[in-house]
């Protein structure tokens, strides 16, 4: 399965790419890529539920605090 979000506020390319590392590194996610120009993060997991969603949000929001992450 493969899910969209939209990433609000993300300001440093850096940052996208240690957000993105950490959303590779949670269980269940088999692929995780951000689009730091698009502001868009497209994750591959075998299962993507309300617990991946948060998770996801929680790896993200750890490097950019202030970052929203929308669901597509």
């Amino acid at each position: 399965m493969t899910k969209l979000f939209k990433l609000d506020e993300m300001d440093c390319a850096v940052c996208a790419a240690k957000a993105e590392k950490k959303v590779q590194k949670i269980s269940g996610v088999t692929n995780a890529t951000i689009d730091f120009m698009s502001q868009r993060l497209c994750v591959e997991a075998e299962n993507i539920d309300d617990a991946l969603i948060k998770a996801v949000e929680e790896a993200v929001q750890k490097v950019e605090p202030d970052c929203g992450v929308l669901p597509l």
